[in-house]
């Protein structure tokens, strides 16, 4: 079954909306990307922020407040109008969400501790629920009067590339006939602190297949479409395929030759009915660390024996966790509703020996013609957990 992304709503350090967030993205534009204090002790990392004042939330949902829904409203209320006839036209038990994230509200969970701690008694404001991994889903059913399934994956960096195909395994099981999906994390000290305690995070600009890669930067992010059955405002752009894999390696480093990797790409190419040489471009994870840059390359140049062109698009958002396959699955939405434009692989043009070489998108370049076009995303996370979406034009 073709699964339409009809709407989509989005904000990260590029901006908010489609609108924004594609100029910037096909400029190259890493301006988001900000060294900054206060986060890590006596280091200032580069960090990719939504700057400015978020959405506020409705009345009667003080509970839920917390910095993570109100980055998720950011880009709900994008695609307020396309929820809205939606529900209208299929009613509120037929709207379904599934979200991923891995943050949650825990930077909220973390002050208040901090509170209790200090203080012996927790804030007024503090809520348990707030940094409950449910809590985005439940916030969205909760604003929207939603009573079809609600729930949140979060399973690392692929939770809402999972949440995308769990999204349409509803619509093909009929539980539904449209799903609001996607993804949310947003910046806490928590997160930051303790990828830095890996060594996985770089104080400058991070530099993806570089030799002189030095690790992450962390952003955060709100990406979310509306998913269904039937093409609307005539949208063509549809989840193709999509494969998923948990090679279980080890619970915080990459398989070094790419085998989770490997299946999670021939699964979505398998399910879309698609050949590697139909791919025109290929979102890589890309984070910037020794290890998945290595295993990466390896595992697109056996994917992609005759190449295809690729970039990471972390150097202009940083690793925004629980939203990257969301976000970077937007990217290649952008990239199909704004003439094939592609982002460019911004890093310092020095390539790493020890790897496969990999095409590099380079500024200005487009995707080539072809009957239908279609394009790849990669997310791989902790624990060996691995996804491979492919967004195009529907047949």
């Amino acid at each position: 079954m073709t699964a339409y992304l009809n709407a989509l709503g989005v904000v990260c350090s590029l901006g908010r909306g489609p609108a924004e967030v594609a100029s910037k993205l096909f400029a190259g534009d890493c301006s988001g990307m900000q060294r900054q204090s206060g986060w890590v002790p006596e280091r200032s990392p580069t960090i990719g922020a939504v700057s400015g004042e978020l959405a506020a939330i409705p009345a009667g949902l003080e509970q839920q407040n917390s910095r993570n829904n109100r980055l998720l409203l950011e880009a709900a209320l994008q695609i307020q109008g396309d929820i809205e006839q939606a529900i209208a036209t299929f009613g509120r038990d037929r709207i379904a969400i599934v979200l991923g994230t891995s943050t949650s509200g825990i930077d909220e969970a973390s002050q208040g501790i901090a509170h209790y701690l200090q203080h012996q008694q927790f804030p007024a404001d503090y809520s348990y629920q707030q940094q409950e991994l449910s809590a985005p889903a439940t916030f969205l059913a909760d604003w929207l009067n939603i009573s079809g399934p609600a729930y949140v994956i979060s399973t690392a960096c692929t939770s809402s590339a999972r949440a995308l195909m769990s999204a349409q395994r509803l619509l093909d099981m009929n539980l539904c006939d449209v799903v609001l999906c996607g993804g949310v994390d947003t910046l806490c000290k928590l997160t930051l602190n303790g990828f830095s305690a890996l060594e996985a995070v770089a104080d400058e600009r991070c530099n993806p297949f570089s030799v002189n890669r030095r690790g992450i930067n962390i952003g955060e992010a709100a990406a979310l479409f509306l998913m269904s059955r039937h093409p609307a405002n005539g949208h063509t752009i549809a989840l193709l395929g999509a494969g998923a894999s948990s090679d279980a390696h080890h619970i915080s480093a990459p398989e070094p030759s790419g085998r989770g990797a490997v299946q999670a790409m021939h699964k979505a190419l398998g399910r879309a009915g698609l050949q590697p040489a139909q791919i025109g471009y290929l979102n890589l994870h890309g984070t910037a660390t020794q290890h998945n840059d290595a295993m990466e390359s390896h595992a697109v140049s056996q994917v992609f024996a005759n190449g295809v062109p690729c970039s990471s698009t972390k150097p202009m958002t940083g690793h925004t966790l629980g939203a990257a396959g969301a976000l970077e699955a937007a990217f290649c939405w952008l990239s199909l509703s704004h003439g094939g434009a592609l982002a460019p692989h911004v890093w310092d043009g020095q390539g790493d020996p020890a790897l496969p070489a990999l095409n590099w998108v380079t500024p200005g370049q487009t995707l080539a013609p072809a009957p239908q076009r279609c394009l790849m995303s990669n997310s791989f996370a902790f624990g060996g957990n691995n996804v491979s979406l492919i967004i195009g034009e529907a047949p």
